[in-house]
């Protein structure tokens, strides 16, 4: 009892620090909410009686939240408790039921709160009546443990783009993926589950240490057998519309008997043990090519949909039947042939001429518009017609099935390596859009995990202000507290680590701090806020050369050539003066509006220059807008602009051009590497997406009149949105 009051009593100090660090106060590292976070979870796997006594006083927390209507714990809280009961050796029925009641409480609150309590009742509803089977369902998706095509499964691409990420980083990085990928194979992971789904189901009533014992001396092909029979068992307690714990705790009861009955085996005092839980299995990319995302993605498509006929296809050669009935394989030749019997060569007449039909699989007759509809894949909850930043799942758009794997990338950097996904993610979508049939058949979802990269070149002799590269991340910790608790402040400790010396006795597996923080975003950050990406179409003063389009998520920057720019730091708002001569530019624009209902406006200023930016400074700004800055107010034709003062002005689409000899450099993404000179003017408009424009582009050459009267793509996705995953979304 001393034990268990002294272990409540350390698991209560520190959530009290986790919410203290919540309300802002986490100025030392010892109160800073990720870490406490990171070492309250380690002591599941250091104690294994540790999970009742932690959710206990995880759940007494929530509900003094909830009732003292400090809704800004709940989601921290909850995600905490969630992992908990995850890790935890054995929880009791009793509180099983207080985290059910809970989470039906909270039902009642907006969004985000009620969206990942509904996910979360639905958990535990099952975890009540088998124990054990959010443990079981995370390996097995994480690990690829069960190959079939109707088992849910998941991979996780991390993307390092070398230019970027200091060297250090992408080693230490590696480092910790492949010790973790090394301590924990497919039969070791296998060996968890078993042990696991049965220690939570008959708890201190079976031998667990005898039972781990038993898995690690069995052959390879044992332990498979033992782990398709626990899948099954857990499977069918899960489907039955009356099943109990008991009558679940039976059933592993006797798969349990029949794997530790040996007369030489000896019973030792049954207590809970420890056993780990493994980390996802990351692949580690160098991001060196532009189209490495959607050849990876294409790649996991193919691992995963490999019984799908026109996979196979694509994988396998075609098999012809000779004239003997056996099967050779198929090569593609130019064929001369006419199709008209009589032009066949003449055979001799030895038998009657036989025409064979080579065996092939016939390409389904999909109707084109049916493809682009599910092409489309639209940002649950979306509307048309508002300037509002869409956040969170919703089921006001129906999901796909459960079975569509999920394909999780990791961006790790700033904000140059975002504008680069948000670049190849508009390649990828394009590619879709023009081949249906290569649609991808996952769920895709992006993480962000912030670090400091290489200096870029065209920032080196500025002085930027604290998380000038980190708008995206920075906002969306703004949005979210937890994300900025636990993944904003990874961007200063993977730099440190990076550089700490390699400790050779120290085993890389034995306290992965980044890949356990990495892993509790991938598990439980699945509630998206969605970025606008914008499109812009530049045209240069050589008119031999053809205009280029181009993408950007963050902010693009304008300069006058061979004219110095006046600093406007975004983040202070102070100017620092420094050539004030600039060049006459012409600006065109939409202003935005909460209505949608903006107009047109023009101006003429003189600066050396602009910064366009997407990504808003305030949490509370509600509108999807470009925010434009320069260093001179001035007056316009609907009056004063603002383009001086720290609001800025807030357009929806916005084209400009130089008004003298001199000519325009853009820098995309603050990323000196997409930089185009020589630009005459340009225009800058959210980017559509790709199947909505194809479809619409069709629907005009079918009327022939231009104009978009009804057809599809009225209920298509008009905008191209990135999805960046956090934990709560953006709170109401």
């Amino acid at each position: 009892m001393d034990l268990s009051a002294t272990e409540a009593d350390m698991v209560h100090q520190k959530v009290q620090a986790i919410l203290r660090g919540l309300d802002g106060q986490h100025a030392a590292l010892h109160s800073d909410p990720g870490i406490l976070r990171w070492t309250l979870h380690k002591s599941l796997d250091r104690n294994p009686y540790s999970g009742n006594i932690m959710v206990g006083v995880l759940i007494k927390e929530l509900e003094k939240a909830e009732l003292s209507d400090n809704l800004h714990y709940i989601i921290p809280l909850l995600h905490t408790l969630m992992y908990a009961i995850t890790k935890a050796a054995y929880i009791s029925d009793e509180l099983y039921e207080r985290v059910y009641v809970f989470c039906k409480k909270i039902l009642t609150l907006p969004k985000p709160y009620c969206t990942i309590g509904l996910d979360y009742a639905q958990r535990i509803k099952t975890e009540k009546k088998v124990p054990g089977f959010s443990y079981q369902k995370m390996v097995v998706s994480e690990q690829n443990l069960k190959k079939d095509v109707s088992q849910q499964q998941d991979k996780v691409l991390l993307f390092l783009d070398p230019g970027l990420v200091s060297e250090a980083v992408c080693n230490t990085l590696l480092r910790e993926t492949q010790a973790g990928q090394m301590s924990h194979t497919s039969v070791s992971c296998m060996r968890f589950v078993i042990a696991n789904s049965i220690q939570a189901a008959l708890g201190k009533d079976g031998d667990n240490a005898l039972l781990q014992r038993v898995l690690e001396t069995q052959t390879t092909e044992e332990v498979e057998l033992w782990f398709q029979e626990i899948l099954s068992a857990v499977e069918r307690s899960e489907q039955e519309s009356g099943g109990s714990r008991r009558r679940h705790s039976e059933r592993l009861r006797e798969i349990y008997d029949k794997i530790v009955t040996s007369p030489h085996q000896e019973a030792t005092e049954s207590k809970l043990q420890r056993i780990p839980l493994p980390s996802p299995n990351i692949s580690v990319h160098l991001w060196t090519e532009d189209d490495q995302l959607w050849k990876e993605l294409m790649i996991f498509t193919r691992e995963t949909q490999a019984t799908d006929a026109e996979i196979e296809s694509f994988k396998m050669p075609d098999l012809a039947m000779d004239s003997e009935g056996s099967e050779q394989n198929r090569i593609s030749v130019w064929s001369n042939d006419s199709g008209i019997e009589r032009d066949l060569p003449v055979v001799e007449e030895k038998e009657p001429t036989k025409l064979y039909r080579k065996p092939c699989i016939k390409k389904k007759d999909l109707d084109p518009t049916i493809l682009l509809q599910n092409l489309t894949k639209a940002p649950k909850g979306s509307r048309t017609g508002t300037l509002q930043r869409l956040s969170g799942q919703s089921t006001e758009v129906p999901s796909g099935p459960d079975r569509l794997p999920t394909a999780r990338v990791v961006i790790l950097g700033d904000d140059r390596a975002l504008g680069r996904l948000a670049k190849a993610y508009y390649s990828f979508r394009k590619r879709e859009a023009r081949r249906p049939h290569r649609t991808l058949k996952a769920n895709l979802q992006f993480y962000c995990i912030p670090v400091h990269g290489e200096q870029s070149p065209s920032l080196s002799d500025m002085e930027e202000a604290p998380g000038e590269m980190h708008e995206l991340s920075r906002y969306l910790g703004q949005v979210d507290r937890w994300y900025d608790r636990n993944i904003s402040t990874l961007c200063d400790r993977i730099s440190k680590l990076a550089m700490m010396p390699v400790c050779p006795t120290r085993d890389a597996a034995s306290d992965p701090f980044i890949l356990d923080v990495a892993s509790y975003y991938l598990r439980f950050g699945l509630q998206p806020v969605y970025f606008q990406i914008y499109n812009v179409k530049i045209h240069f003063r050589d008119l031999t050369l053809e205009p280029v389009e181009d993408v950007f998520l963050t902010e693009l920057k304008v300069e006058i050539q061979d004219c110095a720019f006046t600093k406007l730091n975004t983040i202070t708002r102070k100017k620092t003066l420094v050539d004030f001569r600039g060049a006459g530019i012409q600006v065109h624009y939409k202003k935005a509006l909460a209505s949608n209902r903006g107009k047109d406006a023009s101006l003429v200023l003189r600066s050396a220059g602009a910064i366009i930016k997407a990504i808003p400074n305030k949490d509370t700004e509600a509108l999807v807008c470009l925010n434009i800055c320069t260093d001179e107010p001035t007056k316009s034709s609907s009056g004063r602009s603002g383009l001086g003062n720290s609001e800025g002005l807030k357009v929806s689409s916005v084209q400009m051009r130089s008004l003298e000899l001199r000519t325009l450099s853009l820098q995309m993404d603050k990323d000196s590497r997409r930089t185009y000179t020589n630009v005459s003017s340009f225009e800058v408009t959210p980017c559509q997406e790709p199947g909505y424009s194809l479809q619409k582009m069709r629907t005009s050459r079918g009327q022939g009149d231009g104009k978009e009267v009804g057809g599809l793509s009225q209920y298509m996705t008009k905008s191209l949105l990135l999805p960046i995953n956090t934990f709560a979304g953006i709170i109401q």
